[in-house]
């Protein structure tokens, strides 16, 4: 059955989202990530995806304190990532209490330092992120495009070993439209053995039921969340499922 992720994403310190990735279309949804990260776990979540949107920005991790309160006060299982750019960073966000981090932008144009870290962490440590608009990889918070298909990109990582990928479809993110099923299905024929999280565009229960029909293992919700299409409820009721 299909995991839902909830996602915090975080510009000075508050819980936002953003919409097609654009930093001036930013909604401030709570003053306090740590309260809302504890809703989700009081809901059922085991996991988190946490996103640092100043440090993709800023090329360096900035908002590593939220890191730490939500990984101190919750039994959450964080994936981190925004920002992380330097052996440093990997440092810092696991010292803070990150599980796992993701690393979307060093792996495209620093890929022997990410590799590095799938050597120095483990491959259950580092999630690749594969975020995209029309199939091209972009970096530094989406700011950036690259010339890089998503389908080589993922596959030249799991020859190294990288096992979960996170892909957004960038021209789906915050827009509450649907999400990107066929290139789901494009990475999941093309990319074998992938363990795909998707994101970007989920509106509903309804989304991610049409992604759990085409085998994708995981889903990231945010602001479907935030704007109550899917409820706290409704988390904890998918949650009880996954337990059964």
């Amino acid at each position: 059955m299909i995991e839902i992720i909830p996602a915090i994403d975080i510009i000075d310190a508050k819980c936002v989202r953003l919409s097609k990735g654009d930093y001036d279309q930013k909604k401030v949804y709570s003053e306090s990530p740590v309260d809302t990260a504890k809703a989700f776990e009081d809901a059922g979540c085991r996991r988190l995806h946490l996103v640092d949107l100043d440090g993709a920005k800023s090329s360096h991790i900035v908002n590593y304190r939220t890191l730490e309160a939500i990984a101190s006060a919750t039994n959450l299982t964080i994936d981190f990532g925004g920002g992380i750019k330097s052996d440093d960073d990997a440092r810092i966000a696991f010292d803070c209490g990150a599980s796992m981090i993701t690393g979307g932008s060093i792996a495209v144009n620093n890929p022997k330092v990410f590799q590095s870290w799938i050597i120095k962490y483990g491959a259950d440590k580092i999630i690749l992120g594969a975020d995209a608009k029309n199939k091209m990889i972009a970096t530094n918070g989406w700011l950036n495009n690259s010339d890089l298909h998503i389908v080589p990109f993922i596959n030249s990582y799991l020859e190294k070993g990288i096992t979960q990928v996170i892909s957004t479809d960038i021209s789906r993110d915050g827009m509450l439209q649907g999400t990107a099923i066929d290139l789901y299905k494009e990475i999941l024929a093309e990319c074998e053995g992938v363990y795909i999280i998707a994101s970007g565009g989920v509106a509903s229960i309804d989304d991610i039921r049409q992604l759990e029909e085409i085998n994708v293992p995981a889903v990231i919700a945010g602001k479907a969340i935030y704007e109550g299409r899917i409820s706290l409820k409704d988390l904890e009721y998918e949650n009880l499922k996954r337990k059964c």
